[in-house]
């Protein structure tokens, strides 16, 4: 078997950076997660230190970091207890598109894109990066908090939204015609739906299925019926994080206590990865000329997302200070709104430049923000 000496030293080197940020953003008790996107920022393609080997594999890898993420949130709560909070935040859902997705449709029209374009900006600012704030949430030990509920919830009601959203801009985009935009939101819509009153009625066989007494079988066997689940999600243009998050909500007890041990050293791993692909997927190149309009659009939507987690938190009567770290923790985009450059950025050159430097903004931005909002102050020793 050949081994691509390239392919081993960029990735040992990559680790390594990765790791020594890691480390220092732990000491100065940070989330990781800005320092692996400018790394992946200073990699990417027109960058001084491109990754030709193995910017390939950074692609697979960011997909696996994604899906394990909403496992592992997935697996700190019950299903039951989140369909309760899904019923409660249908009124969130409605509040964030408002807010956040009628900014974006503004800007489109102000920078004279067309309807594909205004459209595709629209979801942009709408949708936060599941990924993102999974990883924050746990980085900053607040998956125990009363508001993370409403968090996840407004989470996974976008990403439900984006399962109509995603068919409909990719048959406009391509041209097609009304009745196959409606089509593909059809299946789409009743796949999740499918999925998600299968796993409610019948999750606990999941349990029984998975749970094993060895380790590298509970290992194998959780993340052999995740992927699958992830990748039929994906096939219907579903979300195969929310397919990933279904698989964690059905699993309860002490299977969900070490399914989540299992998979943790994984889940770092790959997470590392996937943050950095977001930011190999930005051409610094093409920043500076969209830097103002992507300036300006991150302040109003990262204030209309606050007020969005504002609103969701107080639905379940959580206190000032929780409803203000719900909306800071709402503030990243990420995954999403590349994947909508991807399928509506042809034949638009301002968009996936303008997109590509609002994400990175917000990415950036967003576990700083958070960190330090919220927070109960250190009184002083007496």
């Amino acid at each position: 078997m050949h081994v691509s000496v390239a392919l081993l030293l960029e990735l040992g080197l990559v680790l390594a950076v990765l790791s020594l940020l890691g480390t220092l953003a732990r000491r100065l008790t940070l989330s990781p997660i800005p320092l692996y996107l400018l790394v992946g920022l200073a990699l990417g393609e027109g960058s001084v230190l491109p990754l030709p080997a193995a910017g390939e594999f950074v692609g697979a890898a960011a997909t696996i970091g994604l899906v394990l993420l909403l496992l592992a949130l997935g697996l700190e709560f019950s299903i039951a207890e989140f369909t309760v909070g899904m019923r409660r935040h249908v009124p969130s859902a409605g509040v964030d598109f408002v807010l956040n997705a009628l900014p974006g449709a503004a800007a489109g029209l102000l920078l004279g894109l067309d309807a594909v374009g205004v459209l595709a900006l629209a979801g942009a600012t709408f949708v936060s990066s599941s990924g993102i704030i999974a990883r924050l949430l746990a980085d900053l030990r607040r998956l125990g908090n009363r508001e993370t509920s409403a968090v996840l919830s407004v989470l996974v009601l976008e990403d439900f939204a984006m399962a109509a959203f995603l068919p409909v801009l990719a048959v406009l985009a391509s041209g097609g015609t009304w009745w196959q935009a409606v089509a593909g939101v059809l299946i789409a819509v009743g796949a999740v739906l499918a999925a998600f009153v299968a796993s409610y009625r019948w999750g606990h066989h999941i349990g029984r299925l998975v749970s094993h007494p060895d380790a590298e079988q509970l290992m194998l066997r959780l993340l052999g019926i995740t992927l699958v689940v992830a990748a039929l999600a994906e096939y219907v243009h579903a979300s195969a994080a929310v397919g990933a998050f279904l698989v964690g909500l059905t699993l309860t007890g002490e299977t969900a206590e070490r399914g989540r041990a299992v998979i943790a050293p994984l889940r770092d791993l790959f997470a590392a990865v996937f943050f950095v692909a977001i930011g190999l997927s930005v051409d610094p190149a093409e920043l500076p000329p969209v830097l103002p309009a992507a300036l300006a659009l991150a302040v109003v939507t990262a204030f209309t997302k606050v007020l969005t987690g504002r609103y969701a938190a107080s639905r379940d009567g959580v206190g000032r200070r929780g409803r203000l770290r719900a909306g800071t923790a709402l503030i990243a985009r990420g995954e999403f709104s590349i994947v909508i450059v991807g399928l509506a950025g042809v034949g638009q050159p301002i968009l996936a430049p303008l997109v590509a430097a609002y994400v990175f903004l917000l990415a950036t931005a967003g576990p700083f923000i958070t960190r330090f909002t919220g927070t109960t102050p250190v009184r002083p020793a007496v």
